[in-house]
């Protein structure tokens, strides 16, 4: 199987389900609505900022990925949008759904070659950025969860 085709599919996995680890974002933001997704505990961010967050890099990330200069910069990152009706809330699930989606569409058809080119010194390869991007949404998932399991808690 071509690299490619794994990274997609890892993307497609934290996303829509069947990863190793057996959690994903649709599976667990399914029965979260805007008051839950917008709940703070104590200092942590809330749940709507980590999708969010997570988005805004798959997205600044598939957009260098597709050649385009890399414009993300970490402080707008965290410029959640308002949430304040249930429409808003499902808007930004659909919008991280389909972004995902996307991404793992361009991801699968890039050449091993393409994998391997240098984005710039900081960042490094193709392959480092994506893989990042895998490993920094496993990351946020776990954070999401836990923020869930509270916030029906209390």
């Amino acid at each position: 199987m071509l690299l490619s085709k794994e990274l997609a599919r890892h993307i497609r996995e934290i996303h829509f389900g069947t990863n190793w680890t057996w959690a994903n974002m649709q599976e667990h933001l399914k029965d979260v609505d805007y008051k839950a997704a917008t709940t703070a505990v104590k200092d942590c961010n809330t749940i709507a900022l980590l999708v969010f967050h997570m988005n805004y890099y798959l997205n600044a990330v598939s957009n260098r990925v597709a050649g385009n200069p890399l414009t993300g910069k970490h402080e707008d990152s965290f410029k959640v949008p308002a949430i304040e009706t249930e429409d808003t809330w499902q808007a930004m699930l659909s919008k991280t759904w389909q972004d995902a989606e996307s991404f793992a569409a361009l991801v699968e058809n890039l050449s091993e070659a393409q994998l391997w080119e240098n984005i710039n010194e900081r960042y490094g390869t193709v392959y480092r950025n994506i893989q990042g991007v895998i490993e920094h949404n496993h990351y946020h998932l776990g954070q999401i969860v836990v923020l869930k399991k509270l916030i029906t808690t209390l």
